[in-house]
């Protein structure tokens, strides 16, 4: 075993060690530290559900109204000619609502595609050159009641924006 593979393997239970007992050495009652910080996860737990029910909520009537076709169909003439595969469109409108489905279009593309395809390298340079915008506004803001996003949303979109053009420039350049 390898000094890196030691390392990994007690990392975690080391720290699971270190801390309670470096907290119950400088006088912290561990124990009830832990109580009090799991019930307060648990009340921001409580304000955040109805937010992520929310964005599931609208991801999935966009998604089965066929609204992210119709998006993708009126897109691929416009973004097909600048280099964008059209399989690779749906992320520009899924990414910044849910990262889960926009991973599950890529894993999708990756399986039909390949890894080391174009297709499969843009569509995974996207997911990581991008953020669920929506999600973590939705989530985040919504969980400490802040209701005016002024510029966030703005802003967050547009660096969306810029990670997905310059995913396509960048692919273009190294891959294509």
């Amino acid at each position: 075993m390898s000094a890196l593979d030691a390392i990994s393997r007690w990392a975690i239970p080391l720290m699971v060690l270190v801390i309670p007992v470096y907290g119950y050495l400088k006088g912290v009652p561990v124990y009830e530290a832990f109580i009090e910080g799991a019930s307060e996860g648990l009340l921001v737990v409580a304000r955040i559900v109805p937010y992520l029910v929310a964005i599931l909520v609208v991801l999935g009537i966009f998604r089965d109204s066929g609204a992210l076709g119709w998006l993708v169909g009126f897109m691929q003439p416009v973004l097909g000619p600048l280099g964008v595969p059209g399989e690779t469109i749906p992320l520009l409108f899924i990414r910044p609502m849910s990262g889960g489905a926009a991973l599950g279009i890529v894993a999708n593309l990756i399986n039909t595609y390949g890894p080391d395809s174009f297709i499969g390298r843009l569509a995974s340079t996207i997911q990581g050159s991008t953020d669920t915008t929506l999600y973590v506004l939705t989530l985040y803001f919504g969980s400490v009641g802040i209701k005016k996003y002024r510029y966030a949303l703005k802003v967050g979109l547009l660096a969306d924006l810029a990670g997905f053009i310059a995913s396509v420039v960048i692919c273009h350049l190294v891959f294509g």
